[in-house]
């Protein structure tokens, strides 16, 4: 599961089998145990959020806002390179 950025304690990454052109490109963020995931188009968005409380959510949501570009950017590489894309 490639990691794209790591802030805070928060990992932001997609995993490695989730290239299908059938769903949205999305990441994924953990910290401990909590996992939320996140749609980046056409806007981010709050796909799943399993253990993150409403303040650290709303965190997270303005990283991924931040970085939605890279994210976007590092997954088509990846997926692009290995031809699931």
């Amino acid at each position: 599961m490639p990691v794209v950025l790591r802030v805070d304690g928060l990992r932001f990454f997609f995993y490695s089998n989730e290239g299908s052109p059938l769903e949205p490109a999305h990441i994924h963020v953990s910290e401990a145990e909590a996992e939320a995931k996140f749609w980046l188009e056409p806007d981010v968005r709050l796909a799943r959020n399993d253990g993150f409380n409403a303040a650290t959510l709303r965190r997270v949501t303005t990283i991924v806002q931040s970085h939605q570009k890279t994210f976007r950017r590092c997954r088509d590489e990846y997926f692009t390179d290995y031809g699931s894309v």
